[in-house]
């Protein structure tokens, strides 16, 4: 590796690492660019452990022995800079320990993501990159197959949703599925019931559902704020709902995900 000290913030080799904090310019940019960030060493250890190859490594003089056990035999930049510096070029204080510019993975076809899984988690239209993360590190941990996220749903590599699934999302088989008039056929010709998590008069309770449904099965879950639409509802099979308490008629979408993924894989 090649330790950089940063002289000037106006390098234009530290681009990939201006304005973090600004949702709508990163999630533009990132994907543009073919980037996303891995903050932190343990999702840079994930993220090098899934064969992602990092373009640079922005990290304090404090955690660069750390960093180059990890990146020291890789020809890439590793920018080396005070707290205070890096805190006003990326827009937050960096506290653990490191952040790198990882090369974007090509996706992987619905075909190869659903090939040989059983149970897969859809989300549709989550808005919320924590929300994201969360699901995905339920999926991981409750042991689900893989992810499907639909055109409107927000960017599972954007930082704050890889933070938060714990680098997960770089460990999940995930890719995106195309609206649900033409998602529907792919699951169901790959052999999946199609379970909608939503309030609706003809759900059934997820006990219930759990015992009876097929052995491939999709959970779809929605918006935070409005939940499924009309089209992921007319594509569901079966729409299951968790029973609640206390006149609450349902929990947070990531909550919702741990459920329903406990009572399928481990009811």
């Amino acid at each position: 590796m090649d330790i950089v000290r940063i002289a000037s913030l106006d390098d234009p080799r530290l681009t990939d690492y201006v304005g973090l904090t600004d949702v709508q310019l990163r999630t533009r940019k990132e994907v543009e660019r073919g980037l996303y960030m891995a903050e932190s060493q343990t999702v840079l250890r994930r993220a090098l452990a899934a064969g992602h190859a990092p373009r640079s490594v922005l990290v304090t003089e404090r955690w660069l022995p750390d960093v180059e056990a990890l990146v020291g035999h890789l020809d890439i930049p590793v920018f080396l800079g005070e707290e205070s510096q890096l805190a006003t070029l990326i827009g937050f204080h960096l506290h653990r320990g490191a952040l790198a510019a990882m090369q974007r993975p090509e996706l992987p076809s619905v075909a190869e993501v659903l090939r040989d899984a059983r149970v897969v988690v859809v989300l549709d239209g989550l808005v919320d990159h924590t929300n994201v993360g969360a699901a995905f590190r339920s999926v991981a941990g409750l042991g689900a197959d893989a992810v499907l996220v639909t055109p409107t749903c927000s960017d599972p590599l954007y930082r704050r949703a890889v933070r938060v699934s714990m680098g997960t999302v770089l460990q999940v088989p995930w890719t995106r599925i195309p609206a649900w008039p033409e998602a529907a056929p792919l699951l169901h010709d790959a052999g999946f019931q199609i379970a909608a998590l939503a309030l609706s008069d003809d759900a059934v309770d997820l006990a219930s559902w759990r015992h009876d449904r097929d052995e491939r099965v999709a959970i779809v879950l929605g918006n935070e704020g409005h939940g499924l639409g009309r089209d992921a509802l007319a594509a569901a099979d079966v729409v299951v709902r968790i029973p609640m308490r206390h006149g609450v008629d349902s929990l947070n979408v990531a909550a919702t995900s741990a459920v329903a993924l406990w009572a399928v894989l481990h009811g």
